[in-house]
């Protein structure tokens, strides 16, 4: 799904007790984010939440990041939700390129998430940002981080 057919469907819902509950969904429907990969060097800082993000990079030419994330909070797994719609299958280029105040902007979340949970959703954002990141380097030999 994309930015703008996220959009549309905001604007098709109307109001934001319909659209927080668009938003759950999205979360509801994440698949099960196995066990193994709820550790601290997974979580993401600066969510109030617990959110744990990992990435795992296709073999494809050229390479795309796929992202995988829960939380214990409803409302921040339909965020996650969001986040995998717009940025997993993409190439590192790609990720890069796009503007996370778009995302805020077009979505309205700007003005109807608490500070708290804009704050969260920007580290989510600039995690991501940093393994695409990483990515690159790691494909022109000047880094080996790992993703996951």
């Amino acid at each position: 799904m994309t930015l703008e057919e996220l959009v549309e469907n905001f604007e098709f819902l109307g109001d934001w007790e319909e659209r927080y509950r668009y938003i759950i969904d999205l979360g509801r429907k994440l698949p099960e984010f196995p066990e193994e990969y709820r550790t601290d060097e997974n979580k993401v800082r600066g969510c109030i939440s617990q959110v744990w993000l990992v990435a795992e990079v296709s073999e494809g030419d050229p390479p795309t990041i796929d992202f995988m994330a829960d939380s214990d909070a409803a409302i921040v797994k339909g965020l996650i939700g969001i986040v995998q719609h717009l940025y997993s299958g993409k190439t590192p280029e790609e990720i890069l390129s796009s503007s996370t105040e778009d995302v805020f902007e077009k979505l309205g979340l700007d003005s109807h998430l608490t500070i708290n949970r804009r704050n969260g959703f920007q580290s989510m954002l600039h995690k991501i940002k940093q393994i695409a990141t990483e990515q690159i380097a790691s494909e022109s030999g000047t880094s080996s981080a790992s993703l996951a």
